[in-house]
């Protein structure tokens, strides 16, 4: 089928997202697809359009993309199945013989203006700004002549057939923004012993504690919490859901016991995949098969502290056991 080769990501053309998905060496050999919104690339993968999107989830300076984070808690299931992750420098793009006292407006992606608040105070403090799909998009609108300026990545210029008055704009340094790699619910990627595990959990009633009974779930098993925040449910004021990454794979022993004890206590918990950590660590998307990394460690150990590894959880069945047949 043709869909199975087709990778939707958030466009237009030129965006972030885009160059963060041609990182992937799958990349060369898939149709890419831009679409004008986060949830329009995933519902793409949800219909059977596309094997896989790839949509932004978090950004250093500002946090959870919030688009993504809904999307991945609602509607029909799907999963993780790599990460990407991008240094991210803005470029201001302005039609050819545009000058700096000339720009009186700008647009950008809403998660690009926290990445940009003090250059732009300091170097257009009258400039009216204007939120756009993407950054992309606020590129296009610029060739429009909607806005005088965009925040954009450098490489869009060309795309746009626009100029980059500056480059290299940033509030903070190594600013990074995290990219996920989305498909079809299926077998999570290979353990590599460098992991991630997202999930959701929504709380079966308001109680004091009831988060740090969720919290403790992982804490007592050795489970590092590598993000967590709450996203309100719709159903009204002081409902929220969590979304939560962790490090581990769903077949360490202490994380499987960990998201166990969750689907215990929650009212519900969504897997949305284990998955290698970018930087650390390569793993298997749709349709790509590769290997585990040569320093991956065996039996879930990773960075695990004493007690936790999966030889620990074994050898404590094991007495356990012993105990109730009256061989301890």
């Amino acid at each position: 089928m043709r869909s199975a080769t087709r990778y939707t990501y958030l466009g237009p053309e030129g965006t972030f997202t885009e160059a963060a998905l041609r990182t992937l060496p799958e990349a060369a050999t898939r149709e890419l697809v831009p679409m004008v919104s986060v949830p329009a690339a995933l519902d793409a993968v949800r219909g059977g359009e596309a094997a896989a999107a790839l949509v932004p989830i978090e950004n250093s300076v500002e946090g959870g993309v919030t688009a993504t984070l809904d999307e991945l808690a609602t509607g029909e299931p799907l999963m993780i199945y790599r990460e990407v992750l991008l240094e991210i420098a803005f470029a201001l793009l302005v039609r050819p013989g545009t000058r700096m006292e000339d720009i009186k407006t700008v647009t950008g992606h809403p998660v690009a203006q926290p990445q940009v608040r003090k250059w732009l105070a300091a170097n257009l403090p009258e400039a009216v700004w204007e939120s756009s799909a993407s950054n992309a998009d606020g590129a296009r609108l610029v060739r429009d002549g909607r806005y005088d300026a965009a925040f954009a990545g450098e490489f869009a210029a060309a795309t746009y057939e626009l100029e980059p008055l500056v480059t290299g704009i940033h509030d903070a340094e190594n600013a990074q923004t995290r990219f996920v790699l989305v498909g079809r619910p299926a077998r999570p990627a290979a353990r590599t012993g460098a992991d991630r595990t997202s999930l959701v959990m929504w709380q079966r009633d308001d109680h004091p504690g009831a988060l740090l009974e969720y919290l403790q779930e992982f804490a007592v098993r050795g489970v590092n919490l590598m993000r967590i925040e709450s996203r309100p449910t719709g159903e009204g004021m002081g409902r929220y859901c969590f979304s939560v990454d962790c490090e581990g794979h769903i077949t360490d022993r202490r994380v499987a016991e960990a998201l166990m004890g969750l689907k215990r206590t929650c009212a519900e918990v969504r897997f949305l995949g284990s998955y290698p950590r970018a930087g650390v660590a390569t793993g298997t998307a749709p349709g790509v098969t590769s290997g585990e990394r040569p320093d991956a460690r065996p039996n879930g150990a990773g960075d695990a502290r004493p007690g936790t590894t999966d030889g620990d959880f074994v050898a404590a069945a094991d007495w356990l056991a012993r105990c109730q047949d009256g061989r301890a």
